[in-house]
């Protein structure tokens, strides 16, 4: 008996059974805190670590989501094994953010009558509002985007881009919104075709979007919302130039983009001049607001107060290539005014065969008509159509040319905001270290020696102890 009772007051049996009960209460901390954390929103829980920010959600999702007041529905059309926990999370982000938002997973094989309902297939994402009765789905190829070609030589599957955000602000914005616009581009003057990244924004926008020769339609089709015209490198038919004409006397909208062609064209420059547009001879270079050594390859100067450059922060840049440029007169109606987007800097000059002319040039400009008080006509003019041009939008990332190009285009309706977000880079980047051996040094072996040296000084303590 005394044995027992010296091992219950032993101090060995005391220490542990004080390291015991310690451990005993922070592992119920541990478990009171998950409990409480697990009930926060997913943006407090899970911190976005990505090195770009992929889970970030950006002004203009946070208005849409922010501005609901119809309820949206979102359902994960997929095996739970098949779901990327990347994609899950996003959505519990958009959730978090309005109670007009509920998520729901449905597994197909459990459940195989789902993808009938849905109208979808296997791992796809159906977004439906029941107030307007809209339905649309992405599949999950459409938000993690990979490199086709690496997949093709290599059989490797290289992600390249997260585009959740555009997919799912897209969607909602769809299904709750009831406006419908159709995009036409014309053909038949050597125009360019439209790049993938452009096309996509515009499909993102829930605009249709068709291609329209106006020699063999016979006239601007009457469901157009917005006539664009990409670089042509010929002149417009004269029965062409009177069909516009027509179509913007009833309120039409127009872009037009120009690009570097020296051929004459007296129909389209009348046209324009009648809006007070007016394209100057040769091309633009500007000697301060260059890329790498090349005056005619322009950083512009984005004009503030416009609805095009609403969101172009003073430190964004856009990019344009030998630029026309762009002159800016009376037009022939009253009801007409026109004003600059973008401009070269004091230090542009007009480059002509004859002559280089120094000043400050426009390089983008809209004419806005307002023929009644119900109706109102627009025409923008892009000095040139390297504004979304691929080379360059997928060159460089960070430019603003397509948020520029997006904002032009919906500035034509009133009721149309740009939500067309382009995809995040799942690239992978390096961190660089300047003065490496430096650092190398303090990591390799400064730090570990100092953890080596503390950990024997603590060793020594309590052996004497």
């Amino acid at each position: 008996m005394n044995k027992i009772k010296k091992l219950f007051t032993d101090k060995y049996f005391k220490h542990g059974s004080y390291s015991l009960a310690v451990s005993a209460i922070v592992i119920g901390i541990v478990i009171v805190v998950n409990l409480i954390l697990n009930q926060l929103p997913a943006d407090v829980r899970n911190l976005d670590m990505s090195s770009t920010n992929i889970y970030e959600i950006g002004d203009t999702s946070r208005e849409v989501i922010q501005n609901l007041d119809k309820d949206v529905n979102i359902v994960i059309v997929a095996q739970e094994a098949n779901i990327d926990e990347r994609i899950s999370r996003f959505i519990e982000r958009y959730a978090d953010l309005s109670n007009h938002i509920s998520v729901e997973t449905i597994d197909p094989v459990l459940h195989p009558s789902a993808l009938e309902t849905y109208d979808t297939t296997e791992n796809s994402i159906v977004v439906s509002c029941e107030e307007t009765g809209k339905q649309t789905s992405f599949a999950f190829s459409d938000v993690i985007g990979y490199d086709q070609m690496s997949y093709y030589y290599y059989g490797q599957y290289q992600e390249t881009e997260f585009d959740g955000e555009g997919q799912l602000t897209s969607a909602i914005d769809y299904v709750t919104n009831e406006a419908n616009k159709k995009v036409y581009t014309t053909e038949g003057h050597g125009e360019a075709s439209l790049s993938s990244a452009v096309s996509d924004l515009i499909e993102k926008q829930n605009f249709g979007s068709e291609t329209v020769n106006l020699l063999t339609e016979g006239s601007v089709p009457e469901d157009c919302d917005l006539l664009i015209i990409d670089g042509p490198t010929s002149d417009l038919a004269d029965d062409e130039k009177d069909m516009l004409t027509e179509y913007m006397a009833q309120g039409g909208h127009m872009m037009i983009l120009l690009t570097a062609s020296d051929t004459q064209m007296p129909n389209l420059e009348e046209f324009m001049g009648n809006y007070g547009i007016s394209v100057l001879d040769g091309y633009i270079a500007d000697m301060q607001n260059f890329y790498q050594n090349n005056p005619y390859t322009i950083f512009p100067t984005v004009s503030g107060g416009s609805e095009i450059t609403e969101g172009i922060g003073s430190d964004e840049l856009a990019l344009i290539m030998n630029s026309k440029g762009l002159s800016l007169g009376d037009p022939t109606e009253d009801t007409v005014t026109v004003e600059d987007i973008m401009t070269t800097s004091d230090s542009g000059v007009q480059v002509t065969e004859d002559a280089q002319t120094e000043g400050n040039y426009v390089l983008a400009a809209v004419a806005t008509d307002e023929i009644d008080d119900e109706t109102t006509a627009k025409l923008t003019v892009f000095g040139s159509n390297s504004l979304i041009d691929e080379s360059i939008t997928s060159a460089f990332s960070n430019l603003s040319n397509l948020t520029i190009f997006m904002n032009a285009v919906t500035s034509n309706f009133s009721d149309v905001t740009n939500i067309s977000i382009e995809p995040k880079s799942l690239e992978i980047t390096y961190n660089t270290v300047p003065a490496a051996g430096m650092y190398t040094v303090m990591f390799v072996i400064v730090i570990p020696l100092a953890v080596l040296i503390f950990g024997f000084v603590v060793w020594m303590r309590r052996r004497k102890a």
